[in-house]
């Protein structure tokens, strides 16, 4: 989908516990840093719809399991119409950068609790960010 990457991450096994990579901002797709906060999201629970305005999305899932469902409503945009589903975890540890003007919603699929990191372009406004309630596209979870 225009506008969405996955960059597989670097987990290293060291004694005591693992070192798992998140953001450099060497990485190609970084754009900026705003604030950083984790999501915890419950067994089957969805969290959606929102789309960021100028706000680049890095999400990360450390913890647990979570279906990402990303919608391109652009009218100008190749992936215009389109729904694209990610699944993260540990067992499939990749970071998932999302553009501005993308919808996004996602759900906890892990049975244990579930953590999202976002490393977010820019500081949280409330201006910069539209909201849907989940039902209002066509997308069955």
């Amino acid at each position: 989908m225009n506008g969405v990457e996955i960059t597989k991450l670097d987990m290293m096994q060291t004694p005591g516990g693992d070192v798992m990579h998140g953001l450099k901002s060497i990485d190609s797709s970084f754009v900026g840093f705003g604030e950083a906060y984790f999501s915890i999201i419950d067994h089957q629970s969805i969290k959606g719809w929102k789309r960021h305005k100028r706000m680049t999305l890095y999400l990360i899932v450390p913890t647990g399991s979570v279906k990402f469902v990303i919608h391109d409503d652009r009218i100008e945009s190749s992936s215009y119409g389109e729904f694209k589903v990610v699944e993260l975890s540990r067992d499939n540890y990749n970071r998932l950068t999302i553009s501005p003007m993308l919808w996004l919603g996602f759900q906890g699929i892990g049975k244990e609790e579930n953590i999202v990191l976002n490393v977010a372009s820019i500081p949280h406004d409330p201006e910069e960010v539209d909201k849907k309630d989940v039902e209002e596209f066509n997308f069955c979870w």
